[in-house]
C-alpha cells in the first residue's frame, strides 16, 4: 500500500488546503497521473500519483486545511494487487461460493461508497479560473476530457447554453414572479438588507493572511520614507524611448540592486536559531503583485547582474503570469528583497508589511507634479514621487535606512549614474 502525505513543495510550507480530487475510491490510476490539486502558500499545485494502482482510500475530505505530512489517500500498488490476485486463485477451487458471495457483497460497498461520496471535480487549475470568470459553477459542467476532465471548452460551452436558456425562460420567471411573489416584494428586499455576502477565508487569502501576521508579530517594523525629484528620469526615459521603450519600474529595480549591493544589510535574511545575519551574495527581486485572487509576488532571480532592458522584459513575463495564475513555483520562490510599486494604482504613502523572513521592502508612491523650491531660490514644477522604505529594525537601523534610501535617491535623481554603474 502506497500513501500520498501533503509534503513541503515550497519555501517553509507548513500546510495546505486539499482544493479537488480528480480521482475517487477504487479508481485505477497511472504512475504520475494528476490525482489531486493543492492550495499551497504560494500557488495551486497537483499532486500526482507516486505509483500505478488502485485508489484505495481517500483520508481528507476536500476543503480541508492539513499539515505537511498528513496522509491524503493510499493508493493499492500494481504489485501488490498481482499478488492479491495469485492468493486468491490458489484458494479459488477449495472457496468458490464463499469468495463469489465476498465479490458481490464488495462491488455493492464500493458502489455505494461512490454513489454517496462528493462528487470529484476533474478540472486544470486555469480551467477552474476560465470558470470563475464566467462565474461558472464548475461542479454543473459536464467533462469530455479524458476520464471525465472538465476542459475550458466545456465551461466556455456551458457558459453559452446557460445564456441561451437564460433568454429563453426570462418571460417564464416574469409570470412566476407575478403570480407567487406579488405582495411579498417589500418583505422580501427587507430580509435580502439583513443578509451578507460571504467570502471563504482559505486558499489564497488564507495563506496571505498567515504570512502577514507571522511577519508583523516577528518583525519590529520601522518605516523610513523619503520624497524623490523624478523630473530628469522622466525626460531621460522619454528621450531613449524610441530605441529602449522600458518601464519605469524597471529603473527602481536597477537602482535597488545598485544600492543593495552597496548596502548588504538590506539584501539578507536573520536567522534566529543560529543566530546570524545571512548577507545573500545575489540580489532576487521580489515584484509584489495585486491580482484577482490575491497578492503574489514573482521574483526576478540575479537582477543586479541584469540590464534595466532585460529587467523590464522578465517584470512584464512575470507580472503576466501572476496575473493569469500560471507561475512555477521556481518563479514565485527565493526572493531576498521585495518592492511594491503601487504608484499607478495612485498611493501617495503606506506602511506596508515586510515578506517575511527579508530584511527590507521598498515602496514607490505616485508621481506628480508639484511647486518647488529651486536652488536659486525660485519656484520651479518637477515630478516628485514618495518612496517608503521598512525594514526589519532588529537587522539594522534608522541611520542604515537613510543611506540606503539616499543612495537610491541619488540614482533615481541622476539616471545618468545608473549608466555609470553599468559601465
Amino acid at each position: 500500500m502506497v500513501e500520498v502525505k501533503l509534503h513541503d513543495i515550497g519555501e517553509g510550507m507548513t500546510e495546505g488546503d486539499v482544493l479537488t480530487y480528480f480521482i475517487q475510491e477504487g479508481d485505477q490510476v497511472e504512475e504520475d497521473q494528476p490525482i489531486v490539486e493543492l492550495q499551497t502558500e504560494k500557488m495551486v499545485a497537483e499532486l500526482t500519483a507516486p505509483a500505478k494502482g488502485i485508489v484505495k482510500e481517500i483520508y481528507i475530505a476536500e476543503g480541508t486545511t492539513i499539515p505537511v505530512g498528513t496522509t491524503i489517500l493510499t493508493i493499492e500498488a500494481e504489485d501488490s494487487i498481482k499478488k492479491t490476485e495469485s492468493s486468491a486463485t490458489q484458494k479459488e477451487e477449495s472457496s468458490h461460493s464463499v469468495q463469489s458471495a465476498v465479490s458481490d457483497g464488495y462491488k455493492t460497498q464500493t458502489k455505494l461508497a461512490k454513489t454517496n461520496g462528493p462528487k470529484r471535480i476533474k478540472a486544470a487549475p486555469y480551467t477552474r479560473k476560465i470558470a470563475r470568470e464566467l462565474d461558472v459553477d464548475i461542479e454543473l459542467v459536464e467533462g469530455t476530457g479524458k476520464a471525465g476532465r472538465i476542459t475550458i471548452e466545456d465551461v466556455q460551452q456551458y457558459a453559452q447554453n446557460r445564456e441561451s436558456a437564460a433568454t429563453k425562460v426570462k418571460p417564464a420567471v416574469k409570470q412566476l414572479q407575478h403570480q407567487f411573489f406579488q405582495g411579498t416584494t417589500e418583505k422580501q428586499s427587507a430580509s435580502e438588507k439583513e443578509e451578507a455576502d460571504i467570502i471563504p477565508f482559505k486558499g489564497r487569502r488564507k495563506q496571505i493572511a498567515k504570512k502577514m501576521t507571522t511577519s508583523i508579530f516577528t518583525i519590529p517594523h520601522v518605516h523610513h520614507m523619503e520624497e524623490i525629484d523624478m523630473t530628469e528620469l522622466l525626460q531621460f526615459r522619454k528621450e531613449i524611448k524610441p530605441d529602449a521603450d522600458v518601464s519605469v519600474a524597471a529603473f527602481f529595480i536597477k537602482a535597488l540592486t545598485i544600492s543593495l549591493r552597496e548596502h548588504p544589510i538590506f539584501n539578507a535574511k536573520l536567522h534566529e536559531e543560529k543566530e546570524e545575519i545571512r548577507l545573500e551574495k545575489s540580489v532576487h527581486m521580489g515584484i509584489a503583485t495585486d491580482t484577482k485572487e490575491g497578492l503574489i509576488v514573482p521574483v526576478i532571480k540575479n537582477a543586479d547582474e541584469k540590464s534595466i532592458l532585460i529587467i523590464h522584459k522578465e517584470m512584464k513575463e512575470l507580472m503576466s503570469k501572476a496575473k493569469e495564475n500560471t507561475l512555477t513555483l521556481k518563479e514565485m520562490t527565493g526572493s531576498t528583497f521585495t518592492i511594491s510599486n503601487v504608484g499607478p494604482m495612485g498611493s501617495i504613502g503606506a506602511t506596508p508589511i515586510i515578506n517575511y523572513p527579508e530584511v527590507g521592502l521598498m515602496a514607490f508612491h505616485k508621481t506628480k507634479k508639484v511647486p518647488v523650491v529651486g536652488d536659486n531660490d525660485e519656484i520651479v514644477i518637477r515630478s516628485m514621487m514618495n518612496v517608503t522604505l521598512t525594514f526589519d529594525h532588529r537587522v539594522t537601523d534608522g541611520g542604515n535606512a537613510i543611506a540606503f534610501t539616499n543612495r537610491l535617491k541619488a540614482l533615481l535623481e541622476k539616471p545618468k549614474l545608473l549608466i555609470v554603474e553599468l559601465s
